[in-house]
């Protein structure tokens, strides 16, 4: 069974930083996209960043310039360095990876995982 762990959440001054981590575990083959989504109170969950096995970045506009997406293949984790943050980032923090694995019944697959998510807290 895979499991996406994340951690680095906290509390933190507006123009401070935070750097969250997700870790992927389990039976996998390889991961390809990995994300970042983020849900405020009473908000839609948004895509943050994305990053691609390649290292192709996108990030929401919202963020851009603030907020770097990257991964360590090795160690199957991906991180978001937020700096310079604003109350309105305020939101739990979800790591998302389409993972690849083998079933000896099925062959191969991919599907979506999801982490628990950590809370990230800026305060003005």
């Amino acid at each position: 069974q895979v499991q996406l762990v994340e951690s680095g959440g906290g509390l933190v001054q507006a123009g401070g930083s935070l750097r969250l981590s997700c870790v992927a575990s389990g039976s996998m083959v390889s991961i390809n996209t990995m994300n970042w989504y983020r849900q405020a109170p009473g908000k839609q969950r948004e895509l943050v960043a994305g990053i691609h096995s390649g290292g192709i970045t996108h990030y929401a506009d919202s963020v851009k310039g603030r907020f770097t997406i990257s991964r360590d293949n090795a160690k199957n984790a991906v991180y978001l360095e937020m700096n310079s943050l604003k109350p309105e980032d305020t939101a739990v923090y979800y790591c998302n990876a389409d993972i690849v694995y083998y079933r000896r019944e099925y062959g191969l697959g991919s599907n979506d995982y999801w982490g628990q998510g950590t809370q990230a807290t800026v305060s003005s």
